[in-house]
């Protein structure tokens, strides 16, 4: 981890004595904050931040996203599905957002909702072709 900041006190939840008793899986998923997707069990998170100068499309998506849901970040991962390879073609954006539980997938200027695709045949064959890691 490059960079590590502390949660903010002020959007940490509060943990009982149960979940703090937990241990291993169980204890990672006890939500410790308004931003459980990025908060590490001791209230650390591994940050990337953006500037309009150097990202100003990011930096507006961001400014945007904000003003919607008061919520001024978003969760950085890796596109695939586990045990398959990233996705690296537009190609392979679509067929990993049909397989999956996503409402939308955004490829440059465009976003795609899932309800207004054409019926994709679901085939659960797919996921033996790669070994999970």
């Amino acid at each position: 981890m490059l960079i590590v900041a502390e949660i903010k006190e002020n959007i940490r939840k509060k943990i009982s004595k149960e979940e703090e008793e937990l241990f291993g899986v169980e204890k990672l998923k006890v939500a410790r904050s308004m931003l459980p997707a990025i908060t590490h069990v001791d209230y650390s998170a591994r940050l990337q931040t953006v500037h309009k100068n150097t990202n100003p499309k990011l930096h507006n998506l961001l400014t945007e996203f904000n003003k919607l849901t008061n919520c001024p970040v978003l969760v950085n991962t890796s596109f695939n599905v586990r045990g398959e390879p990233i996705v690296y073609t537009p190609e392979d954006a679509y067929r990993c957002f049909m397989r999956t539980e996503m409402d939308y997938l955004a490829i440059g200027s465009f976003i795609l909702s899932k309800q207004k695709q054409p019926h994709w045949e679901k085939d659960e064959a797919w996921k033996d072709e790669f070994e999970l890691d």
